[in-house]
């Protein structure tokens, strides 16, 4: 189930899973079946644990926070595009400020979670990178167990915001209304297929 990650391990990448990593064939099933604003919901709610652990060590760095309001503010269209990009470029270049393989990957799930307002195929981009931080913390032989534990937490926080995100009184943006837009995720699958 970890073949590519301990691969990935031993040649030392920076982000240790992807698209086709076996351990994550359930979660990316359960990504291409939804509508945008329910993805929206889903990284913006699961990056609040690696913005915990960031700021816990980082208590004085605001950035990687202040891309997840701005994202937030941008889904109900309160903000524009540019406001928000900036700030997810500010949260990646966090990462590489610190010098610090666990807190930059957090920093990179953080990004990747606010960039899910731009487009869906952002949304794996928060398990690779707090995934790729749980095994640097917990290192060769002990991460397998966690991983597992927060792929899941990933899986069911997912159907949570699937089945409750049209429930919610919430303001959109224009652009997350739209339901007859494909999920851009589910598109690149079926690319990669042909």
């Amino acid at each position: 189930m970890f073949t590519d990650v301990e691969q990935r391990l031993k040649k030392k990448n920076t982000v240790l899973f992807s698209r086709d990593s076996e351990c994550l064939r359930e979660l990316k099933g359960l990504i291409e079946q939804q509508k945008h604003r329910t993805l929206v919901m889903w990284a913006l709610d699961c990056a609040k644990a690696p913005l915990a652990q960031f700021e816990e060590k980082y208590p004085y760095e605001l950035r990687p926070r202040a891309a997840l309001e701005l994202c937030e503010a941008w889904s109900r269209g309160t903000v524009k595009m540019p406001a928000a990009k900036r700030a997810i470029l500010d949260a990646h270049a966090v990462a590489k400020e610190i010098d610090d393989g666990v807190y930059g990957a957090l920093c990179h799930a953080i990004g990747h979670a606010g960039a899910t307002v731009h487009v869906e195929t952002h949304a794996l981009g928060l398990p690779f990178y707090e995934l790729t931080a749980l095994v640097l913390k917990f290192g060769k032989g002990e991460y397998q167990r966690p991983v597992c534990e927060k792929i899941e937490y990933y899986c069911h926080r997912l159907i949570y915001w699937q089945e409750n995100t049209d429930k919610l009184d919430f303001k959109w943006a224009r652009f997350l209304i739209d339901d007859n837009r494909p999920n851009k995720e589910k598109l690149l699958s079926e690319k990669k297929r042909v």
